[in-house]
């Protein structure tokens, strides 16, 4: 025999709720519809629900079975609507993310945990990578969105939103000698050895404009490449100098172990932001992850631009 499923539901609700019409109000429905239903499935059933006359309504040890199975459709669908609901509103789901390794580690990874603390159901998938195999694994599908530096799109497929403007310093450790300078000259940090970036790094070309705007034709650069705490690491335990986004090191300044050499440098011609794919539609989760990290750089923009506004830059 093949029950209607909710009609099932209809008496778990009455059973769990102590009566029909406090069953009734549970599932938003009116009362004598919910007690029409009791009595086609009685009739069919050919059994009592319901010991008779007993107030309030006590199911027989059959009603009690066929409840339990209704319970477990209503706990069921109540999940598939919550799940839906989650998922409408960008409570649940995943987001797919890529970005470059200094401004994920520095910045993005912290707003991931902020993000989670407010949609912890989100799974976010983080991964590395420069341009151009950050537009590829868009257009791919293997990434929803990369957050990265762009100054230049390759084609008219992407859309970029831009969370703050490109801006380098040279980072060092908080004991530097440069420092403790009066005068400091931009040529004196040739005398220093140098951390070049990851040779695919955009941060390497900037290295080589800041140098040679220094007069440079050759700099000692003992190590190369490496991640930001390994970067970080050199830095706190040597003379070694590095050019950095002043976002990252701006990161990193409670911790009190880098700062940035109050020196002028060339500023690159290009911006941190989100990149996608033109057009294309994106599950609520990703929607929500966007707006977030959007929103957290209208502020973190703000925090930096009034620190880079407080140091006096020497040329």
């Amino acid at each position: 025999m093949k029950l209607d499923e909710r009609h099932l539901i209809q008496l778990a609700a009455v059973i769990n709720a102590g009566g029909v019409t406090e069953g009734a109000e549970l599932l938003g429905m009116t009362q004598p519809a919910v007690s029409r239903t009791l009595a086609i499935l009685e009739k069919r059933l050919g059994e009592p629900l319901f010991v008779k006359g007993r107030r309030p309504l006590r199911p027989t040890p059959f009603g009690r079975a066929l409840a339990d199975h209704g319970q477990a459709m209503l706990l069921s669908s109540r999940k598939a609507s919550e799940l839906v609901d989650n998922f409408r509103y960008g409570r649940a789901g995943t987001v797919r993310v890529a970005g470059t390794q200094f401004f994920m580690d520095a910045l993005i990874s912290g707003l991931i945990a902020d993000f989670h603390n407010e949609r912890p159901d989100v799974r976010v998938i983080q991964s590395y990578g420069y341009m151009p195999d950050l537009q590829d694994a868009i257009r791919a599908d293997r990434v929803d969105l990369a957050i990265c530096p762009v100054d230049v799109l390759d084609g008219d497929d992407m859309e970029f939103q831009s969370i703050l403007p490109g801006r380098n310093v040279v980072a060092c450790r908080v004991t530097h000698p440069l420092l403790l300078k009066r005068k400091l000259k931009g040529p004196e940090v040739l005398d220093y050895p140098w951390i070049a970036p990851p040779s695919n790094s955009p941060l390497q070309a900037d290295m080589r404009a800041l140098l040679i705007s220094f007069g440079s034709t050759g700099v000692n650069v003992p190590y190369i490449g490496g991640s930001l705490a390994s970067a970080i690491n050199y830095l706190k335990r040597t003379d070694a100098l590095t050019i950095l986004p002043h976002g990252v090191v701006f990161a990193y300044r409670k911790e009190r172990e880098i700062t940035a050499l109050p020196l002028r440098v060339p500023h690159p011609q290009r911006a941190l932001g989100m990149l996608k794919l033109a057009g294309s539609p994106h599950s609520p989760a990703v929607s929500a992850f966007s707006s977030h990290i959007a929103k957290s750089f209208q502020s973190l923009a703000e925090l930096i631009r009034r620190h880079e506004q407080s140091v006096i830059w020497k040329a």
